[in-house]
């Protein structure tokens, strides 16, 4: 029975699928790959860390130091009263640019 099914394809079946994969993957294979993941050069230069005497504080970035400390201290009052701490008493203890 093995026979007879294999009778039944022609002989130009197999290597016509086989040159349409070729084809089909060597046309993908010259085409640029796709960046899917922005590079380091296009984030935030700057960092700034804000925390409370009691509580969660924020970390943030941002394009000069005046706007990380700005993000971070907005962080820090917003986290500290979730978790429960004092807002008020947040302070930026780190600002650093890259």
């Amino acid at each position: 029975m093995t026979r007879n099914i294999a009778r039944r394809c022609s002989p130009w079946v197999l290597p016509s699928l086989l040159s349409l994969t070729f084809a089909l993957t060597a046309g993908c294979s010259s085409k640029p790959p796709a960046t899917r993941y922005a590079t380091s050069t296009l984030g935030s230069a700057c960092y700034a860390k804000a925390v409370p005497t009691a509580g969660e504080g924020g970390l943030a970035w941002g394009s000069s130091l005046s706007v990380a400390r700005q993000k971070s201290m907005a962080n820090c009052m917003r986290y500290a009263s979730r978790s429960g701490g004092t807002p008020r008493t947040c302070q930026v203890v780190l600002a650093k640019c890259k």
